[in-house]
């Protein structure tokens, strides 16, 4: 049985996990911290600049524009992402009946960029797993990547429905909410293209997507996937990048349900060269 992992989006969450603060950033909780938590601002990338038209608080809101914009700056951050160097850890375990792990997968690992420019992942802890009826297989750990928590981009939007749900306060933050599913989910196959379907929180100010919420298809009888949460924090100033993924699902395979458990956090961002600019 072959469990494959999408990561970098985030997972459905059960109970509360703090992700640490970045520098520039804030911590992160899966559920909605308490009304009224002390505000903390940051600097925006379109500081001293107009207001995009029609996304003024108070005015009509232009759904399509708005689209536009955070699907152009998804594009943007894809290409930025690549130019980071960061830590990245790993952590799924089985869960049994009495809530504890019955089994671990854990990875931690730098990912920078060789001197010819390549980027290059050292693996610095990964002991043999311990999981309970999954097994991560090495396509796995590729997905565990660099590009997968952007998956709205310019060049993918029109391969979805978008559809705008509400305005909502995400901690001091106003976000503009949309559901988004693929217009066509194809037959699995192992290296195929994946979809995300779920829920994104997109700042009304920066117009990025600072949340992500739902699960990647497609799967068939021997893959699934669990839902997840994914949170992003700004870095340096100026760009929404994910810092906390968490999910905590029951899988229904033909035979057995397998309850999994996942953490992956991101951290010490650190630029290697850039030329990009976002979009306001």
């Amino acid at each position: 049985m072959v469990f494959l992992v999408i990561a970098l989006f985030g997972w459905g969450s059960l109970g509360i996990v703090t992700a640490p603060a970045q520098s520039g950033g804030r911590p992160r909780t899966v559920t909605q911290p308490p009304t009224g938590s002390a505000e903390q601002e940051f600097p925006s990338p379109n500081a001293g600049r107009s207001t995009p038209p029609n996304v003024r608080r108070g005015s009509p809101l232009d759904i399509a524009q708005v689209i536009e914009r955070f699907t152009e700056n998804e594009s943007l951050l894809l290409r930025e992402f690549a130019n980071y160097i960061y830590r990245q850890e790993v952590r799924m375990q089985t869960i049994g009946f009495d809530d504890r792990p019955t089994g671990e997968f854990y990875r931690l690992s730098e990912v920078s960029f060789t001197e010819s420019g390549q980027r290059r992942e050292e693996v610095k802890r990964f002991p043999p797993s311990t999981l309970q009826g999954l097994q991560i297989t090495p396509a796995d750990l590729e997905d565990f990547g660099t590009t997968k928590p952007f998956a709205i981009t310019r060049e993918n939007a029109p391969l979805y429905n978008i559809e705008y749900v509400t305005r909502e306060r995400l901690d001091e933050l106003d976000t503009y909410v949309f559901d988004v599913r693929p217009k066509r989910v194809p037959k699995f196959e192992h290296g195929g293209k994946r979809f995300f379907a779920g829920r994104v929180w997109v700042d009304t100010q920066d117009l990025m997507v600072v949340k992500t919420a739902g699960r990647t298809l497609p799967e068939d009888r021997n893959n699934k996937f669990p839902r997840f949460e994914s949170y992003r924090e700004n870095i340096d100033g100026r760009f929404w990048f994910p810092t906390y993924v968490y999910a905590d699902d029951t899988l229904e395979f033909p035979n057995q349900s397998i309850r999994i458990r996942l953490e992956i956090r991101y951290t010490n961002y650190r630029r290697f060269q850039t030329d990009v600019k976002v979009l306001d």
